[in-house]
């Protein structure tokens, strides 16, 4: 086990004046929300193991899934804000494989730009308070803009999917505009199944496919039903039949290189959405309610940027994405967002939204030792 931190006495005394509930959360957790929601990147770094009973489990690699499932379980109201400090265990190139993190999880306030503000504004004074004097830099990115983009530009439910997995990633999102500027040709399928494909007639697709492995043998609970490579058959074809306009290219490329600083991100956006000729509506009023948010708690408004391609390599985030790293250094210090689908995903009868960030205490304690 690793020392805790000696920072760690100043964070938790934070997190109490910030009005937080301290939890801690097993160190073994149930494999499958992971593997299922935690994005590519944090997947392959996993340990994984198994219990007695044949399930499948991990050593907790983050925090802001176990919170929630503790949080279901326990039925406790909200909203609620969870604070906590502890270890995570990942497969990492760089540093050790056990390292602390420590954080906050705020569920259920309805007020998602007081929220979200509120969430980074957590996150900053955790840092000015660890890192006195150091210059920060924060980086703010936006799932919800982006999707209303997609939306507007006309595309159909299956690209605007593949483009909304690919945020965060610039090599993904980079292959996905390349297919979607020079779509690959279709392949090959069998008559039956290709008629099925190009109807969109998943309910016959499924039963073709159920069938097919039937009489080849194969258990239909044995890795993806047939319904689900029939939907991946549809989406794929739907992928390959559409090629979008040199114009509604060339917008969606304009959009992805707005990268200004906060104050003026939502007059960047109006006057993209006024030359492309689109409306992004809901999505664009609650982006300026919450730069008003940010403001309004005083938080250095010069020192924020927005970078329309900015995201986070996690998959629950639905809104909100931010990192925050040193103003001269290369890696995030902190880094959340919202997650407004993770808990019903997880089991939660009722939506609740949810908004949080983590800090990684090995970044901050090199800092701290190299500080003048």
């Amino acid at each position: 086990m690793t020392s805790r931190p000696a920072i760690a006495s100043d964070i938790t005394s934070l997190f109490a004046a910030r009005n937080t509930h301290a939890v801690e959360v097993a160190v073994l957790q149930p494999a499958d929300p992971f593997l299922d929601m935690a994005g590519e990147d944090l997947r392959r770094r996993i340990f994984l193991t198994e219990s007695e009973t044949g399930q499948t489990l991990c050593l907790r690699p983050e925090f802001t899934i176990p919170v929630c499932l503790d949080h279901i379980a326990s039925q406790a109201g909200t909203p609620r804000r969870y604070s906590y400090l502890g270890e995570v265990f990942r497969q990492r190139r760089e540093g050790g494989n056990e390292f602390f993190q420590a954080g906050i999880e705020d569920l259920g306030d309805r007020d998602t730009a007081a929220a979200d503000a509120r969430s980074l504004a957590d996150a900053h004074a955790l840092l000015s308070l660890v890192l006195p004097g150091r210059e920060l830099a924060v980086t703010l990115g936006d799932q919800t803009i982006f999707e209303a983009v997609l939306a507007a530009l006309g595309l159909p439910r299956g690209w605007r999917m593949r483009l909304a997995r690919a945020f965060g990633s610039a090599p993904m999102l980079e292959a996905a505009l390349a297919d979607l500027a020079n779509p690959p040709r279709n392949s090959q399928l069998a008559g039956a199944v290709a008629a099925l494909v190009l109807d969109g007639d998943l309910d016959g697709l499924s039963a073709h496919i159920a069938g097919g492995m039937e009489e080849a043998g194969l258990s239909a609970t044995a890795g993806r039903s047939p319904s689900e490579i029939a939907r991946r058959l549809i989406e794929k074809a739907e992928l390959r039949s559409v090629r979008l306009s040199n114009e509604a290219f060339a917008a969606l490329k304009s959009f992805l290189a707005i990268d200004v600083p906060l104050d003026s991100a939502a007059g960047a956006l109006q006057r993209f959405a006024a030359d492309a000729g689109l409306s992004l509506g809901a999505a664009l009023e609650n982006f300026a309610a919450r730069a008003a948010a940010i403001e309004s708690l005083g938080l250095p408004m010069s020192e924020i940027r927005y970078d329309a391609a900015f995201g986070r390599p996690l998959d629950y985030y639905t809104g909100l994405v931010f990192e925050i790293a040193a103003q001269d250094g290369d890696r995030p210090l902190a880094g959340g967002g919202r997650y407004d689908r993770l808990l019903t995903l997880l089991g939660a009868k009722t939506p609740i939204p949810g908004v949080g960030f983590s800090v990684w205490l090995d970044r901050i304690e090199a800092l701290r030792e190299t500080a003048p």
